[in-house]
């Protein structure tokens, strides 16, 4: 007996013996046990119909001759209901027509009663195994489809360009999504050279790829090429390319219902990928790094690395080479008062009127700000540079127009050349920058070369003014607070706020030692504002704590008080701290006033009109004109320390105090004299009647937590020297 149940696919194999004799079922049963399958009975052919509607089979061994419901009944009900179960018929039958009849009702073979048991075992696992493969054959046809359709929809619905390739390059094959990406049908590419799609500039560079012969299904090659488009406001678009070599049989790789040339031809399989937003987007980066966003000009970094080229060059070459530093001249005062995005528009139009006047080879780069550098690289001398120094400051002078405002610029421009000027690029920017500034001091609006004489103040000078500049940044600014005391009680009235920096390097550094540069450079205004804000803080507190008649009295830069929105900025700063407007007393000079007296007399009647003092700094010292003491919201004038150091018996410095003191009493102004240093000085001003003294004989200027000790401990103690 041959033992073919070790066959994986028919191993315990499920059976269903149907016979309506016991013995002949029991002995079917344990002859297919014997051989590892497993056998069930069912007694009847109603038994069985019961059992096959339950429970599934994978083989019947079905008698036909039974009562009430034969064989041939059983197998009318396997068609009826669908039942896929193959048949073997074991029956005494022997009649022609009965055996036609089972094997037209779809038994697989038909045994004699009584069988064989070999016979039986070998055409039972037959079965089976026909059986088994129809069902392999079948789940291989049903995966091959499911690929299939599964490859299809990939091709169809690719974000990719999928196409083939005949060994001459031409189409045999494109998707649909040729069409959304290019604007070319698929029809009218197929037949058509790859090369018709490439870009001219990569046309070589994408042949020699598709050629490599190095090119396999396991190496395939990737580049990069640009593709032409049609009807698009793009000429060309990037695309990964990848692409490798087909089998024998490339027809099954394409999607029945593409559209296809003669595809057996094909030898190259590919896609395409558009990459274009990702090549843009590094493009933009590329350029972002080294390129200012708002003017499109070169940035720092790219005007370094041309300008160490230009070196290179000029060295090599035995030539000459420029470097230009140009700085804007009133671009701050517009940036303030129109808004920053007024100044950007300003920039803007700056740097097109600046590039009309370039060479070639010339690089203009915005350093920062409103600072610009430009190369001039390859010049024979020096008229040159002053030829191209002259263009730029003729080509600002014209108005610029932003929306409806009319406004000047100019510009200052240092001239630094190579070798002359330096051998660096440090050298020759930090030389360009400090003529620069030479320009600056002697008037603006003009150019001038480097020479060493400028090189060492200037360069302490330069240092100095970025520390100021950073100054402002870090918080280094400091305020202390001199005493402003009654002339008959002896007690605090108020407070004058001035300046200190405390410098990380040189420790604390005066007004005098920081001032006139600030005012030179222009960030007099900043730095003025940042010390009435600091103040206001202090003083506000004290203020808030009891001493709410306290009065605080801050100095003001002329370039601050020139400024469009200098009583905006004020009040702004006064809400912010929350500091009372009638507590504070600011201090202008003669001089300020009488630049525009009637720009002047608007602002300080606005500001005396929020409750805001005004005093007159340095009085007797300017023009001294009763003029503007009558037409202006005048409250405080301040006696000048010159005038009150001269108090002796006869000296002229003591007849102006009278004179001063006499003409404030007369127009009902308050008086504080400043300088008070001895008895003798503090008694003549108190038989004046002067209301308020201030100086050395109640204190220096001291930081704050002492003030504030003096205003909450006890009353100030006179300290005379």
């Amino acid at each position: 007996m041959n033992d073919q149940t070790d066959t994986p696919s028919i191993k315990n194999a499920r059976i269903l013996i149907v016979d309506d004799e016991p013995r002949l079922l029991k002995s079917l049963c344990d002859l297919l046990t014997e051989q590892h399958f497993a056998p069930e009975q069912a007694l009847g052919g109603r038994d069985a119909c019961n059992r096959l509607r339950a429970e599934p089979f994978d083989l019947v061994l079905l008698d036909l001759r039974m009562p009430e419901v034969d064989g041939h009944d059983v197998m009318a009900f396997l068609e009826q209901h669908r039942i896929d179960v193959p048949v073997i018929v074991i029956s005494g039958e022997a009649s022609f027509t009965s055996v036609s009849r089972a094997l037209r009702r779809g038994a697989q073979d038909y045994l004699r009663k009584p069988y064989d048991p070999d016979e039986l075992l070998t055409t039972v696992n037959n079965v089976l195994q026909k059986r088994a493969l129809e069902e392999a054959h079948e789940a291989v046809q049903a995966q091959l489809q499911r690929s299939e359709e599964l490859h299809r929809y990939i091709v169809n619905t690719s974000p990719d360009i999928v196409f083939m390739l005949d060994n001459e390059g031409r189409l045999c094959f494109v998707n649909d999504k040729i069409e959304s990406l290019l604007g070319y049908a698929p029809s009218e590419l197929v037949g058509r050279h790859f090369r018709h799609l490439i870009d001219e500039q990569d046309i070589r560079r994408g042949l020699q790829a598709l050629e490599d012969p190095d090119i396999s299904a396991d190496n395939p090659r990737t580049f990069e090429l640009r593709l032409k488009t049609r009807g698009s406001r793009k000429p060309n678009r990037h695309f990964e390319i990848t692409a490798f070599p087909i089998g024998d049989n490339p027809v099954n790789m394409l999607p029945s219902d593409g559209v296809a040339g003669n595809t057996r031809d094909a030898t190259i399989y590919g896609s395409a990928r558009d990459v274009t937003d990702r090549k843009e987007a590094e493009a933009f980066i590329n350029f972002q790094a080294y390129h200012d966003l708002l003017t499109r000009l070169p940035n720092r970094a790219l005007f370094q690395d041309r300008l160490m080229l230009a070196m290179t060059q000029a060295e090599r070459k035995d030539q000459k080479l420029a470097v230009m530093f140009l700085d804007l001249d009133r671009f701050k005062v517009i940036n303030d008062s129109l808004g920053h995005g007024m100044g950007d528009r300003l920039l803007q139009s700056v740097t097109q009127r600046l590039g009309g006047c370039l060479r070639g080879g010339d690089t203009l780069s915005r350093f920062g700000g409103d600072e610009f550098t430009l190369l001039l690289p390859d010049i024979e001398s020096r008229e040159d540079a002053r030829r191209i120094a002259r263009k730029l400051i003729d080509a600002l002078k014209a108005p610029f127009q932003l929306g409806e405002h009319e406004v000047f610029v100019g510009v200052s421009i240092g001239i630094a050349l190579f070798p002359e000027s330096g051998n660096s690029i440090d050298e020759l920017i930090q030389a360009a920058d400090i003529a620069m500034y030479h320009v600056k001091a002697s008037g603006k609006d003009g150019y001038r070369f480097f020479s060493d004489t400028m090189s060492v103040d200037s360069a302490h000078r330069l240092s100095l003014e970025r520390d100021l500049r950073q100054a402002l940044v870090r918080d280094e600014l400091r305020v202390h607070f001199q005493p402003q005391v009654s002339g008959s009680s002896g007690d605090i009235v108020g407070v004058e706020a001035l300046v200190r920096w405390q410098h990380p390097e040189r420790g604390l550094l005066y007004p005098r030692d920081f001032l006139p540069l600030a005012e030179e450079t222009r960030l007099i205004a900043d730095l003025s504002e940042k010390v009435v804000e600091l103040a206001c803080r202090h003083v506000g507190r004290w203020i808030r704590e009891g001493r709410d008649d306290l009065r605080l009295a801050v100095n003001l830069s002329p370039i601050q008080v020139d400024h469009p929105r200098f009583v905006d900025n004020l009040m702004e700063c006064l809400t912010e701290t929350g500091f009372p407007p009638e507590n504070l007393e600011i201090e202008i000079t003669e001089n300020v006033i009488m630049t525009d007296l009637e720009q002047i007399s608007r602002k300080l009647r606005e500001l005396a009109g929020h409750g805001v003092r005004i005093a007159i700094d340095d009085f007797g010292t300017g023009y001294s004109s009763l003029n503007y003491l009558h037409r202006l919201p005048i409250h405080t004038l301040k006696v000048d320390q010159s005038f009150v150091h001269g108090i002796r018996r006869g000296e002229e410095g003591a007849c102006i105090v009278n004179a001063i003191v006499a003409m404030a009493h007369g127009l009902e102004l308050d008086i504080v004299a400043e300088g008070v240093e001895t008895d003798l000085q503090l008694a003549y001003l108190r038989n004046l009647g002067c209301q308020q003294i201030q100086g050395f004989y109640y204190g220096a200027a001291t930081p704050a937590a002492e003030i504030e000790r003096r205003l909450f401990g006890r009353r100030p103690v006179p300290t005379a020297i």
